[in-house]
């Protein structure tokens, strides 16, 4: 790690987002996996926004295993984000996949993401170092810490300071889950950069019974903050289908959620 300009001995970072403080406070992003329709964007909106949500989530350009699998709906999904923010207020965070769709992305979205797929995306991650914008880096399915961390030092290289990092699980040889989440990275993590690091249970374990205890494990492992797919009607999810909450699953969720928060703080 001593090659690495991340250091935890720099004062933690704290992120502005729309007067969200992240990496103070625990945040929560939510929302579908994929923008589909105005109702379905705005519906999940306001849901999310009710149960405490802090951000809204969605994907408008969407790298699949498949290319025969839904991609998103590009600009169109953009405006439809665009659409429930007016609507809510909430921040709108989403998927840049391609260097030449950055500018685009920009125009509507608050935070970008880098997905996993294109956690070594050199060109990709210098090109969101040029911008001022916060950015999301999801871990890689394989990647060490090491690697995760050289990662973002390819965003802060090109001056842009402004990076959370996003355990969504790896790849093991465990089959009865999606990923297998490692929670241990959220201090680790915390031992070796002054960056914020968010939790996102839904890649991480891909089933829906096993989401809620790995969203309050991540919590009490010092995660700053959560990223949970919901989906006003997930039985017709065009994509991720199996690992969407419902509305009433997501506020019971921030319920438990605030519950552990003030054990907590009352010590």
């Amino acid at each position: 790690m001593d090659k690495l300009k991340l250091t935890s001995q720099l004062k933690r970072l704290i992120i502005d987002v729309n007067g969200i403080k992240i990496g103070e406070n625990l945040i929560v992003i939510a929302g579908p996996c994929s923008v589909e329709n105005e109702k379905q964007i705005v519906e999940t909106a306001i849901a999310v926004k009710q149960a405490g949500a802090h951000l809204l989530r969605g994907g408008a350009f969407k790298p699949r295993t498949s290319p025969y699998s839904f991609q998103g709906l590009g600009l169109n999904g953009l405006k439809l984000l665009e659409t429930a923010k007016k609507e809510t207020g909430l921040p709108i965070v989403t998927e840049v996949v391609d260097t030449r769709d950055v500018d685009t992305v920009c125009k509507y979205a608050d935070v970008l993401q880098i997905g996993s797929r294109n956690m070594e995306n050199y060109s990709l991650l210098k090109e969101v170092g040029r911008i001022k914008k916060t950015v999301i880096l999801k871990r890689g399915k394989q990647a060490t810490l090491f690697e995760w961390l050289n990662s973002a030092e390819y965003i802060l290289a090109e001056g842009n300071p402004q990076v959370i990092l996003c355990e969504r699980g790896i790849r093991t040889f465990e089959t009865y889950t999606r990923n297998t989440l490692d929670l241990s990275i959220v201090p680790a993590v915390k031992e070796s950069t002054h960056l914020p690091i968010i939790v996102d249970p839904s890649h991480g374990v891909g089933k829906l019974s096993l989401i809620p205890p790995m969203c309050l494990a991540a919590v009490a492992a010092g995660a700053d903050g959560l990223m949970i797919e919901v989906h006003c009607d997930p039985s017709s999810a065009v994509s991720d289908k199996d690992q969407q909450l419902t509305p009433k699953m997501f506020r019971n969720l921030m319920d438990r959620i605030r519950r552990l928060q003030t054990v907590f703080l009352n010590g």
